[in-house]
């Protein structure tokens, strides 16, 4: 009989893991939560190890206290990314991580990348255009900023390959994030761009490719001594913790599409063939032969969260407020670009404007124009992706209360399935082990849909004014953005 089945990923604010028993049913949790630094503006880093490994063996020793002795089956990983980890030839951390999208030190290696082999020529053969989001340049900033460090980098490890590495010792990195290593990654070829990395990237050895529902190897005897693990469970290879969090909601066929409610949006469109897009990011799928359409909003739920700390208030208090504010907000109108905005615009230096306030205007129209705003925002990455030709599935602890997903639904005019389970990529990862030992896991009982949010046909009317004058604002206030985020640059705001 197949034994219990361990998911553990390490998220950009917290870490969550979770234990299934042999059918799915989710047998406990465990959930640590940990800061991100920001050491410079547009800088956004974790340490490896009093982050990523510290969150993991916490979550792991929870998990292993709930089972209680039975027997393991196998362990899945993940986490955010793409992220750049130089680490030596044994493994060790030699720099704190440099994260995602979200950090933007980059920009020159941008540049220059795409002038050395051209924006077209990247675009076709990496599927993505270069941005913040893309590892390459990040590799090429750390050649030219911290040549020591680079000169002493023997791998380039994620937070799921680190992971991997620590358990098993092996050097391995799933095809998806390897897709998201810009332009290292032929996405066609479903390979190693070796002429390009050696120009990006030169005497870096790369990771050995698998799909995340491959083993990636077994938990080595000091792994076991370090974690509690038993030496010689499986380790999954792993991926990025969205695309973990498809599979926990069964985001998995074409024209699929997966909205991520959380501090930032995420969106993940399941495709049978590549389709580069110059606002958007093509990759591998988690599935050997699939393909991903990807958008990623800047800011989302974080706004939120500055609203509350700002006009004070508990989530609950400033729903339950704007639910009772017409669609509208009765005037106001919200870019939330506080960071930046990354697909389909691309522009670092956008930002948050609020437009239409009066007097007359409280914390509960202003609490639902954001909502709003990062709803527009959500239509317009659904457009550049070509609108969702299958289900759309709403995850994350931004589904929570109703009133965000509901806006989503009525802003796009599309329904929004909502599943039963929010531990998410941890729960995708659970299940992605089940796949690599061969346990049959029933999952529409593992994850059922709870709910399905229908659009009202009023309200998306009266959406489609004000969405119309979202794109407009943006071209409006563009110019002026970009000088305030200099002005803030230059100030180290």
């Amino acid at each position: 009989m197949i034994g219990l089945l361990l998911g553990v990923d390490i998220g950009t604010a917290g870490s969550k893991g979770v234990l299934l028993d042999p059918d799915g049913a989710v047998l406990a949790r465990s959930v640590r939560e940990h800061a991100v630094s920001t050491p410079r503006p547009g800088w956004f880093e974790h340490d490896a190890e009093t982050v990523w490994w510290a969150d993991f063996t916490a979550i792991v020793a929870d998990l292993l206290r709930a089972a209680d002795g039975r027997r393991l089956a196998g362990l899945g990983v993940s986490g955010i990314g793409p992220c750049l980890l130089p680490a030596s030839a044994a493994g060790e951390p030699l720099r704190p991580a440099i994260l995602y999208g979200v950090d933007t030190r980059a920009g020159e290696e941008i540049a220059s990348l795409n002038e050395e082999l051209g924006a077209d020529a990247i675009l076709a053969r990496g599927g993505s255009p270069l941005t913040s989001q893309a590892v390459g340049p990040k590799v090429r900033w750390l050649a030219r900023h911290e040549p020591d460090v680079y000169a002493r980098t023997e791998k380039l490890l994620m937070a799921s390959s680190f992971l991997v590495h620590r358990l098993t010792g092996r050097y391995v990195l799933d095809h998806h994030s390897a897709s998201q290593c810009t332009p290292l990654y032929d996405l066609v070829a479903g390979e190693w761009a070796a002429d390009w990395a050696e120009r990006v990237a030169p005497g870096l050895p790369l990771p050995e490719l698998r799909w995340p529902a491959e083993i990636a190897g077994e938990v080595t005897p000091a792994a076991a001594a370090a974690t509690g693990l038993p030496a010689g469970l499986p380790v999954t290879a792993g991926t990025v913790d969205a695309w973990a969090e498809a599979v926990s909601a069964g985001v998995r066929e074409p024209g699929d599409v997966m909205v991520m409610y959380g501090s930032t949006l995420f969106l993940i469109q399941v495709l049978a063939e590549p389709r580069p897009h110059p606002g958007l990011w093509s990759t591998r799928g988690v599935d050997p032969g699939s393909f991903t359409l990807a958008a990623g909003m800047a800011t989302s739920g974080a706004i939120t969260g500055w609203l509350r700390d700002l006009v004070g208030g508990s989530y609950a208090e400033l729903t339950a407020e704007a639910a009772a504010v017409p669609a509208g907000s009765r005037g106001l109108l919200l870019l939330p670009y506080f960071a930046g905005e990354r697909t389909p615009l691309f522009d670092p230096a956008a930002r948050g404007v609020l437009a239409g306030l009066t007097t007359g205007h409280g914390r509960a129209e202003i609490y639902r124009a954001a909502l709003e705003g990062t709803a527009y925002g959500v239509r317009h990455n659904l457009e550049a992706m070509g609108g969702a030709a299958g289900r759309l599935v709403a995850v994350g602890g931004g589904t929570t209360g109703g009133l965000w997903t509901r806006i989503v639904s009525d802003v796009t005019g599309l329904p929004q399935q909502v599943p039963a389970e929010t531990i998410g990529a941890a729960l995708g990862d659970a299940l992605l082990a089940a796949e690599a030992v061969g346990a049959e896991v029933d999952f529409p009982r593992v994850n059922p849909i709870a709910t399905t949010v229908t659009p009202d046909p009023a309200n998306s009317a009266r959406y489609g004014e004000f969405y119309r004058h979202y794109r407009a604002l943006y071209e409006a206030t563009a110019e002026t953005a970009h000088f305030l985020a200099a002005q803030q640059h230059a100030a180290g705001a």
